[in-house]
């Protein structure tokens, strides 16, 4: 059996120019940045990433620059997120060529289908897959992968090696462990929700795939390291930390404008991303910029006392 995936892994940001394009070159300086800092790996398209903003084929060039870029330094986690499951087949064993760890799917999107539809959606990929599979529950975008069709799953499929969950749920998270853990030791459960960070890790969670990682590395690591060292108290204090930078995150424009404010404040101008902004719009983003890089000098001062 394979070993859990753990450790905070970002996922990225997806850098472009003033016209819109894909910037490799900052995405590797970036990528290389986010390594210096202490995360335990990298997550391309993701939410965060934008990952439905850009076509397949950028998806898969930008999963490819981070690959080469990390360069085995630490593993690399790509969505594989596409609109039917045959496409997604495709991605996957794209991505598994190039060498990554495994691959996030999320479950269906737009359409809102049944919890056995959810089951024979990732049944069909795991059977037709070369690359280990995370499942990715985001009930907020798409349907929701309850509890017995996550164990269902890993019981039935090897394949299927974690899930990341966005709901922040802590108690059905604990469901999940209860249920899976026995059967699947090298199952590996992420959360992708930035609030509960600390709680699910002391639940027993192994890692999380965090936006504010992107922008405080050493916040997410310093929380994550308190817990496997036992500090609950220190990793208690980082959260009240974390839930305000993300907060503030989360509520400045439109999702990920705040975490793009926050790389903004690190000192790496990302662009602003494909989605079309009024003048409005715009003006209250660069007034909420000098909330954010207030907020992210302090805590820095804080894990630097």
């Amino acid at each position: 059996m394979s070993s859990r995936i753990t450790g905070i892994l970002t996922p990225n940001i997806t850098p472009v120019d003033a016209r819109g394009r894909l910037d490799e070159e900052t995405l590797r300086q970036y990528v290389d940045w986010l390594i210096e800092k202490g995360v335990d790996g990298i997550y391309p398209n993701g939410s965060t990433g934008e990952f439905v903003r850009f076509s397949p084929e950028e998806r898969q060039r930008v999963a490819q620059v981070v690959v080469d870029q990390t360069n085995g330094r630490v593993p690399v986690l790509a969505g594989a997120a596409e609109a039917n499951a045959d496409e997604t087949i495709r991605a996957c064993n794209a991505y598994g060529q190039m060498g990554v760890r495994a691959v996030a799917i999320v479950s269906p999107f737009y359409y809102r289908v049944s919890s056995e539809s959810v089951y024979a959606f990732f049944a069909e990929i795991a059977r037709h897959v070369d690359v280990d599979v995370t499942l990715y529950n985001i009930p907020l975008f798409a349907s929701p992968i309850d509890v017995e069709t996550v164990t269902r799953l890993a019981s039935e499929y090897p394949r299927i090696v974690g899930i990341k969950d966005s709901s922040g749920d802590v108690p059905n998270m604990m469901r999940m462990m209860a249920k899976i853990r026995p059967m699947r030791d090298d199952f590996s459960f992420l959360t992708g929700w930035d609030s509960a960070l600390a709680p699910m890790l002391i639940a027993g969670i192994d890692g999380g795939t965090n936006a504010s990682s992107g922008v405080l590395p050493e916040l997410t690591s310093a929380i994550f390291r308190s817990v496997q060292s036992d500090d609950v108290s220190e990793a208690i204090s980082l959260q009240y930390e974390l839930i305000e930078v993300f907060d503030q995150l989360m509520s400045l424009g439109e999702f990920p404008d705040g975490v793009r404010a926050g790389t903004k404040a690190r000192g790496w101008d990302l662009g602003t991303g494909r989605a079309p902004k009024t003048a409005g719009q715009r003006e209250a983003v660069a007034a909420g910029e000098a909330k954010i890089a207030s907020t992210v000098q302090r805590v820095l001062d804080r894990l630097a006392g």
